[in-house]
C-alpha cells in the first residue's frame, strides 16, 4: 500500500501547494475496481486499465507487483499494456517491484534500473538486456525512473515534482510530510550507518549508534566510553585497533557526514546546519569542510543540492499504481 499511498500523497500535496491541479491522479488497474495489498489492505477506486485514449499520460507509475516468474494472471495484463502504450508515455516509473512489470514490457531493455534490494539479482537474471544497478534508491534513464522499494518511491516522486516544479516546491512537499530526511537518488539502499551496524561488530554499532542519537550534544570521549561499558581508554585502544581513528576522530566523521546531508537535502541556514550536526559554530563547520573537502560549506551546497528545474507533467499509476485520466488536461496529470 505505501508504494501506492507515498508517491500519491506527494503529488497531492504538491497540488495543494501550488494552488491548482497540475497533477490529474487516478488509478488503474487489471483487477478493478478494487486491489489487495500484499499484507490484507484493499485499495479502491481502481479503474479498468484503459484500452485507448486520445491523450496519453505524461507519466505512469507502476506501483509495486509480483516479483514471481511467471507474472502471476493478475498483474500480467500489465505488460502488453505497457508494450503497446509505453512509447506514448513520456516517463514510465516503477515503484519496487514493479521493475519486474517494466523489464517483462521490454521497457528496460539498455537502461539502468533498480530495484529492492532483495530483488536486484533476480531482476537482473530475468532480464539480461537490463542495466541492474545498485548504486542509488532510485534511478532514472531516458524517460524511465525505477526506484527501490517502499518510502524510496516518496523520494523518487519528491524528485520528479523537483523536475516538473524546481527544488523549492520538492522541498515544502517534503516538509508538509514531515520527513526527517528527503533523499537524493544516489543514497544508498542502505546508509553507511546501516552498514556498519550490520556487518560489523557490536562495540562499533553501539558506538555508532549512540553517536548519532546524540549527534547534537558534546561527545567526550568520556561519555561514549561510559555509554558502551568501556573505559576511555579501552575505548580510545579499540578506535585505534579498528577504525584506525580516535574516538574525536570518528565523532568528526559521523558529525561531517551529517552536515553534508543537510546541506545536500535541505534549506537550513548555515547556522542551523552547524547546530543540527554537532559541531559549534559556523567557524568550525567551515574549517571542517576546508579540510577534508577543499570546499567551503556554501561552495558544497550549491554544487551537490539538487537543481531546479521548474516544468509539469501529467503522471499515471498501474497495477498497485498511481495514474491519470485519459481526458486531456495540459496542465500535467497523474495515473
Amino acid at each position: 500500500m505505501m508504494n501506492v499511498a507515498g508517491p500519491w500523497e506527494v503529488l497531492g500535496h504538491a497540488n495543494d501547494l501550488l494552488g491548482h491541479e497540475a497533477y490529474r491522479l487516478q488509478a488503474f488497474g487489471p483487477s478493478a475496481p478494487a486491489i489487495q495489498t500484499r499484507f490484507g489492505l484493499c485499495l479502491g477506486g481502481v479503474q479498468p486499465l484503459p484500452s485507448r485514449f486520445g491523450h496519453a499520460p505524461d507519466v505512469v507509475v507502476v506501483a509495486g507487483a509480483s516479483p514471481a516468474d511467471p507474472i502471476p494472471a493478475d498483474h500480467a495484463p500489465l505488460v502488453p499494456w505497457l508494450r503497446r502504450h509505453g512509447p506514448r508515455i513520456e516517463t514510465v516509473v516503477s515503484i519496487c517491484t514493479g521493475a519486474f512489470v517494466l523489464g517483462a514490457a521490454g521497457i528496460l531493455d539498455g537502461r539502468r534500473a533498480t530495484t529492492h534490494w532483495m530483488f536486484l539479482d533476480a531482476l537482473r537474471a530475468r532480464f539480461p538486456k537490463a542495466r541492474v544497478v545498485d548504486e542509488g534508491i532510485y534511478v532514472e534513464d531516458s524517460g524511465v525512473w525505477t526506484s527501490a522499494g517502499l518510502t524510496a518511491g516518496v523520494d523518487l516522486t519528491l524528485a520528479l515534482v523537483e523536475e516538473h516544479h524546481g527544488h523549492a516546491l520538492a522541498m515544502r512537499v517534503a516538509k508538509r510530510m514531515v520527513l526527517f530526511l528527503r533523499r537524493s537518488g544516489y543514497q544508498a539502499q542502505f546508509s553507511s550507518t546501516q552498514r556498519h551496524q550490520e556487518q560489523e561488530s557490536p562495540p562499533l554499532r553501539s558506538i555508532s549508534a549512540f553517536v548519532i542519537e546524540h549527534i547534537t550534544e558534546p561527545l567526550p570521549v568520556e561519555r561514549i566510553a561510559s555509554q558502551v561499558g568501556m573505559s576511555p581508554r579501552s575505548l580510545s585502544r579499540w578506535c585505534r585497533r579498528h577504525l584506525d581513528e580516535s574516538p574525536a576522530g570518528f565523532v568528526r566523521r559521523l558529525r561531517l557526514a551529517e552536515a553534508r546531508r543537510l546541506l545536500e537535502e535541505t534549506n537550513l541556514p548555515l547556522k542551523d546546519v552547524t547546530e543540527r550536526a554537532g559541531l559549534g559554530d559556523q567557524t568550525t563547520l567551515w574549517r571542517v569542510f576546508m579540510h577534508d573537502l577543499g570546499l567551503s560549506p556554501a561552495e558544497y551546497r550549491q554544487r551537490f543540492s539538487p537543481r531546479a528545474d521548474p516544468r509539469c507533467r501529467d503522471v499515471w499509476t498501474a497495477n498497485d499504481l498511481l495514474k491519470k485520466p485519459p481526458a486531456p488536461s495540459r496542465e500535467g496529470e497523474v495515473g
